[in-house]
């Protein structure tokens, strides 16, 4: 993810590799099986094993998202997830505010009182965030969205800490799910949409400002 080893380059030979990260050959083999299935490499016989392009890695995947972030996160990389979320949350929310019911609502404000409770300061709060999403994902009814749940919820997780990692978030972005959640609760598409639009760009906003600073 660091781009250390660049896409086309073969990785170290296994023996090697094993000996130089103190681990046995079996645990090296199983780690590069995680990689091959998360698109990040292929392994062929006497070929060795390759980075492939990027556009082949399965971005979306909540392991490879926490590691993409456990450095210092491409910028191209972070505006696209910001594209991904204006794309699909916004579309979302309105969707969720014609169709919820009232279990969704509940999850929505449950969420939305966690965050309040703890803040997103905290992995309590975050995991709030996280559900939150989800809730909004969830009561859009349509089970090709709601696969996307747990991809836009480590997207907004690791985004959320990286805005923190040198000083307090800028602002209370609480009131932004708040009207977002009170739009669905009041079976409001066009207030739905509106509202998550302008939570995703200050979002957006407050991660370019902390890639600034």
């Amino acid at each position: 993810m660091s781009g250390a080893i660049r896409p086309g380059e073969r990785l170290t030979p296994e023996v090697a590799n094993a000996e130089a990260l103190d681990v046995s050959r079996s645990a090296y083999r199983e780690a590069v099986q995680v990689l091959t299935a998360k698109g990040l490499v292929e392994s062929r016989t006497k070929a060795g094993t390759r980075v492939l392009p990027r556009n082949r890695w399965n971005l979306l995947d909540p392991d490879v998202l926490a590691w993409a972030f456990s450095g210092e996160p491409d910028a191209a990389f972070i505006r696209d997830l910001f594209e991904l979320r204006a794309i699909v949350e916004p579309a979302a929310a309105r969707l969720a505010a014609a169709r919820r019911e009232k279990d969704d609502i509940k999850a929505l404000r449950d969420a939305l009182a966690g965050m309040r409770r703890h803040t997103l300061a905290t992995e309590a709060g975050r995991a709030a965030d996280r559900d939150f999403h989800d809730a909004l994902l969830r009561a859009t009814h349509n089970d090709a969205l709601i696969t996307l749940s747990a991809s836009v919820g480590a997207a907004v997780n690791w985004t959320t800490q990286f805005k923190q990692r040198t000083r307090a978030l800028p602002r209370d972005p609480v009131p932004d799910h708040a009207r977002v959640s009170d739009a669905i609760a009041a079976g409001d598409p066009d207030g739905a949409e509106a509202a998550m639009r302008t939570l995703v760009d200050l979002a957006l906003e407050d991660t370019r400002n902390a890639m600034e600073n």
